[in-house]
């Protein structure tokens, strides 16, 4: 991936001005001259060459040099042509296998690797920093191997969709499914554990919910919560159901979540008076709150969608500090989501600023909010060019750091934010520093980066060097663990099967590869030609060198050619 805007990989190391060439104000005449010179040195070598070689045409005899040549070359018989031919077959095959080797194991190109640490000295390059002990970025990665492992299950997407309001719709538009069975079984596996418990004998209205969660058909889950409304009026959980995948607006999902908000408050304030009587009403009370808990962020996320925006961001504060233990729902980045609608930049950083700690497991939401707020100070008057010729500035530099801490932790996601790749409807579950949290993550805040002038300016220029900055192979980390390699398989039992799954770390194949294997094909197709027709192949030869050099032809072997091919035409003639 080529850096675009001239920023690049020297701004996705997060390094000072100092450390890059051409950005740091500080630098002598002499190192800038030399950085100025080191993109168009290929093509200054290359021009003095040709005019050197024109100069000395004459003392060199470079007209009788390639009229021998070809002399030389019209001699030849199409034997030699046909070894030549499989000789660089051979050769360029084996380097070819070498390389694909090597690339598989280390992830770079092995000639591609020593040609740059070779010629960049001499191109003006400077060698990448390596972290000492002690550095900052040295004890960041201590600090990060220390965080929870627990990132690496699949997660309840904190942003779900509504069944009946939305997934449904997509089904009834397009006719494709947007969730998956899996994904479905996961959902009905934390409803199970989220709305029951051991005492639900003691309700008929549970028992009936409680075999409404296990049934894998639509139609029978909204039957049985029917008949659990019939045996109880006030029953919670049935019109939970009934407003996730019966209700066909956000409205009528709105209005049966009051229903229920209504219904599961009473049953929370029962539930509290008898919870210190027996372990099994220590179970129904955290039943009850899981419930009464669910219908408020539900009802928070439909007056978010319905415009009310403040209301929402009210509903969420108040379940953040009344129910502070539940933070396995990740109600803050609803919270986020809704703060960024309001433009309320301020209380945003505020709860990066609680949640963005070391000890709490990070999310897409969290990393690429936080960069996001720092490239909000700089985007609006951020340039490349600029960049490159005054140095980046400390605010700048920040920014750079933070979308590399993001890409860092989750690859996939600015394809998306870049409108690269085509969105689908986010899934019910998501898969930190996956495909399926990318899409989900996207899906809801692509519209606050384009909200901000610059932002996705600044992102184009810094995400592809970032990601090719990003540790390989997987044993490495700079800011955060290891990469998990079990990402793909979950992702692809996560998301639908018409969507391309991103995978990562599969990194494009160097240009030297191609042209190995470009080499290889096309000298092996040659020398198959040769062998075969070796008559009409060293006459094309003749051809395309006379081409090039058509005196010296005309003078020798293509007037033989010629005379041969007449003498031929006479023999047959006389036959």
């Amino acid at each position: 991936m080529a850096d675009r805007g001239g920023v690049g990989e020297a701004a996705a190391v997060g390094a000072s001005p100092a450390s890059v060439p051409g950005l740091n104000p500080t630098l002598g005449w002499r190192e800038r001259l030399r950085a100025g010179l080191a993109g168009t040195g290929a093509s200054l070598w290359f021009v003095a060459g040709l005019v050197l070689l024109y100069a000395l045409r004459i003392p060199l005899r470079l007209c009788e040099n390639l009229a021998a040549v070809t002399v030389f070359l019209n001699s030849l018989t199409p034997k030699f042509y046909v070894a030549l031919t499989g000789t660089s077959s051979l050769i360029s095959g084996l380097i070819f296998i070498f390389e694909w080797w090597y690339f598989h194991k280390h992830g770079t190109s092995f000639i591609e690797q020593v040609s740059v640490s070779h010629l960049q000295p001499l191109m003006g390059g400077t060698e990448s920093s390596i972290s000492e002990p002690g550095s900052p970025s040295r004890n960041r990665e201590n600090e990060s191997s220390r965080q929870n492992l627990s990132e690496w299950k699949v997660w309840r997407n904190p942003l779900n969709l509504f069944r009946g309001a939305e997934y449904r719709r997509y089904t009834w538009v397009t006719g494709k499914e947007p969730l998956t069975y899996y994904d479905m079984n996961l959902s009905a596996q934390d409803h199970q554990t989220f709305f029951t418990c051991d005492t639900d004998f003691l309700r008929p209205s549970d028992t009936v919910m409680q075999k409404a969660w296990r049934e894998r058909n639509p139609p029978a889950r909204i039957k049985a919560a029917y008949q659990a409304l019939e045996l109880n009026n006030d029953c919670a959980t049935a019109y939970v159901l009934l407003a996730e995948e019966e209700a066909t607006t956000i409205v009528d999902a709105e209005r049966l979540f009051k229903q229920a908000l209504k219904a599961g408050e009473t049953i929370y304030r029962q539930s509290q008076q008898c919870q210190h009587q027996s372990p099994q009403h220590e179970a129904q009370l955290r039943r009850d709150t899981n419930v009464l808990v669910y219908i408020k962020r539900r009802l928070a996320m439909c007056a978010r969608k319905l415009g009310r925006i403040r209301e929402a961001v009210k509903i969420m504060r108040d379940l953040m500090k009344e129910f502070p233990p539940l933070t396995m729902l990740n109600i803050h980045e609803n919270l986020l989501e809704s703060l960024l609608e309001l433009q309320a930049y301020a209380d945003v950083q505020a709860v990066l600023a609680k949640y963005d700690d070391i000890s709490l497991p990070k999310s897409a939401a969290i990393c690429y909010t936080a960069a996001l707020l720092k490239t909000r100070t700089v985007s609006e008057k951020f340039s490349p060019e600029t960049a490159s010729r005054r140095g980046l500035s400390t605010a700048e530099i920040n920014a750079v750091e933070a979308i590399h801490r993001a890409v860092e932790f989750n690859p996939h996601v600015p394809k998306y934010l870049l409108e690269m790749k085509s969105l689908i409807l986010p899934p019910e579950h998501i898969l930190k520093r996956g495909d399926s949290e990318a899409v989900a993550y996207a899906f809801f805040h692509l519209q606050h980066w384009k909200r901000i002038e610059g932002a996705l300016n600044l992102l184009q220029c810094t995400w592809e060097g970032t990601f090719r900055m990003i540790p390989y192979p997987l044993e490495k980390g700079h800011l955060f663990y290891p990469y998990p390699s079990c990402t793909e398989m979950a992702d692809r039992e996560l998301l639908p099967t018409f969507h391309h799954v991103s995978v990562y770390p599969k990194k494009e194949l160097p240009l030297f590869i191609h042209f190995t294997a470009g080499f290889c094909s096309s000298t092996a197709m040659i020398a198959i030609l040769t062998h075969q027709f070796p008559e009409i192949m060293g006459i094309f030869a003749k051809a395309v060198l006379g081409l090039w050099c058509p005196q010296p032809w005309a003078s020798s072997g293509f007037e033989e050619n010629t005379q041969d091919l007449k003498s031929e035409d006479l023999d047959l003639s006389s036959g």
